[in-house]
């Protein structure tokens, strides 16, 4: 292995992991703009997302150049597909931060009303989720990973629950019904960013181990 090698791995190694940082923080962001009613910060996440979106494309072209140049094998090789994995999987959680932000400004436009389920536990369990996966990239650990992909079916239930509590809200007071659609929607984009969260876990595990986790119906 070149120096020159080893140089571009660690560039791409220290790109990804920005990138997570950034799709992290402004993840935050998305949540406080909803539990915080702020419209500005609802703005930022938005405007951020563009930063989000570029960085992507740099990891991008980074794998590739790699795998032209070097024709890397063995641990290398599985380092940069799940680097190519991992970096769809934050694009797409900061589109839906992203989305939780264009929720948050039509949510703080309106009347507040009781939200029909518990929406901050929800957020506080789906950050956790984000956290530990960026944790477990961070520190190459199978065993957070495997801890977020635990977490998964929580968060699926909870976004069931969330149905059908929306549904029963509506009906009882049918004048608030888009401001609880809205909610729901928040709910929807969660439970999507925990599946990709997951889906982060299952390329840790495969980029250390080699292990491929994926469709083994909650068999880890």
């Amino acid at each position: 292995m070149t120096k020159h090698y080893q140089h571009e791995i660690d560039r791409l190694n220290k790109k990804i992991l920005h990138l997570t940082a950034m799709v992290e923080q402004n993840l935050h962001q998305a949540v406080k703009s909803i539990t915080e009613r702020s419209t500005d910060l609802a703005h930022k996440v938005i405007d951020a997302d563009y930063e989000i979106d570029q960085m992507e494309v740099e990891v991008e072209e980074e794998c590739l150049k790699i795998l032209a140049l070097y024709q890397p094998v063995a641990i290398d090789l599985r380092f940069i597909i799940a680097v190519l994995k991992i970096n769809s999987d934050l694009e797409r959680i900061g589109d839906l931060a992203g989305n939780i932000a264009d929720r948050a400004i039509l949510i703080n436009s309106m009347p507040e009303h009781r939200v029909p389920f518990d929406l901050e536990e929800m957020l506080r369990l789906v950050v956790d989720m984000v956290k530990r996966s960026s944790d477990a990239l961070v520190e190459m650990d199978g065993e957070i990973a495997r801890e977020v992909m635990k977490s998964d079916d929580e968060i699926d239930r909870r976004h069931r629950e969330a149905y059908l509590a929306t549904m029963s809200r509506v009906k009882e007071n049918p004048e608030a019904a888009e401001f609880y659609s809205n909610m729901f929607s928040v709910s929807r984009h969660l439970e999507r960013i925990a599946d990709h969260a997951t889906n982060i876990a299952e390329d840790v595990i495969y980029m250390v181990s080699g292990d491929i986790v994926r469709h083994r119906g909650g068999i880890i």
